[in-house]
Parts: C-alpha cells; structure tokens; sequence
C-alpha cells in the first residue's frame, strides 16, 4: 500500500502498511498500553513460517514498553492504530541477535511479521471508565476552548461594528458642522 518506512533511522525496523486504520481509530498510550494482535512470523531468508496466530485464530496479548517482546514489536507497534495491518521487518538486532532463538529461529535472522493490531487496552486495574473519564474530560476541556475562542470572536466582531458606529457617528458630526459653516464669515 506504501513505501516502506525506516521507524529505527538505522533500517532496523521496517514497517509497510497493508491495511490503513479508520481515521478515528485508537493507538497505543500511557493509559491503552496492552495490545491484541494478530501475526504472522517468517523468516526473510527462507520465506519459512516459524509463528503465527493465523491458524489457530488466538490473539496474542502484550504490553508495550514491557520488555515481553521482541524490540521491533515495542517500536512497531506504537506506530500503528487498531484495524491497521503492516509487514514488519526485523534486523536481528532488533529481534532475536546472534543468539537466535532455537530451534525456530536461527542465529542473526532477519524477521518479518505480518501484523494487525487488534485492540488496545488499559492495564489492568486501571479501568476503562477511567480511560473513558480521561476522553470525556479531554473532550470537555476541548469544547471548552471552542467556546472561549467563539466567544472572543464574537467580543472582536462587537467591538469592530462598536468602531466602525463610532467612525460613522464622528463622520456624520463631521458633515453636519461642514454643512453649517457654509456660507458664513468666520
């Protein structure tokens, strides 16, 4: 669907979006850190599929910045809003290193994931009314901006008829003595 975008500015960590979000679709915060997720992992090398929720049709569930996951997921996925689907690819650096991860995966693979973030969540015992609460009031204070700006349109708007009433008023005096001064000797 796009070009690839370099996320890490070293070519770490590669996303290309598949599937674009709605517009007004969530991301990963502060207060939605757990993600649902569904994936498919395979090795760039060999195109061989090590991982995958696909089959099964499970979710896999994390928190980002947590340290669960593999760094290229931590980055990756702070990137992306519920509903989008994007191919991530994985420099061994940012995945599994020299060590690999055996038998699966071996030593210094490249990774590539193809992601789509399913939800996003607050942690647990923060509730979602606080989430909701925290919008709600966001909301709030956000009419309440819109509110004060139109309000201070509308003073700006008063008082430039108040001057323009007022240039038309001097104007009108100003005729007025013209008027009269005509035709006397001063």
């Amino acid at each position: 669907m796009g070009d690839a975008i370099d996320l890490t500015g070293d070519g770490g960590v590669m996303k290309k979006i598949v599937q674009r979000s709605k517009p007004d679709a969530i991301a990963p915060s502060e207060s939605l850190p757990l993600v649902d997720v569904h994936y498919e992992g395979t090795l760039a090398d060999t195109g061989e599929v090590f991982d995958t929720t696909r089959e099964d049709n499970t979710i896999f569930s994390f928190e980002i910045g947590s340290g669960s996951v593999i760094k290229a997921w931590d980055v990756a996925l702070r990137t992306m809003k519920v509903g989008e689907v994007a191919v991530i690819t994985c420099k061994p650096e940012y995945a599994y290193g020299s060590a690999g991860s055996p038998p699966d995966i071996p030593p210094g693979a490249t990774l590539v994931f193809e992601v789509e973030l399913v939800a996003c969540r607050p942690r647990k015992g923060s509730s979602v009314s606080s989430v909701s609460d925290e919008r709600a009031r966001l909301e709030e204070l956000k009419k309440q901006r819109e509110l004060a700006a139109a309000a201070k349109e509308e003073e700006k708007k008063k008082r430039e008829e108040a001057k323009a009433s007022a240039a038309a008023r001097i104007q009108a005096k100003l005729e007025a003595k013209k008027g009269k001064g005509k035709g006397k000797a001063k």
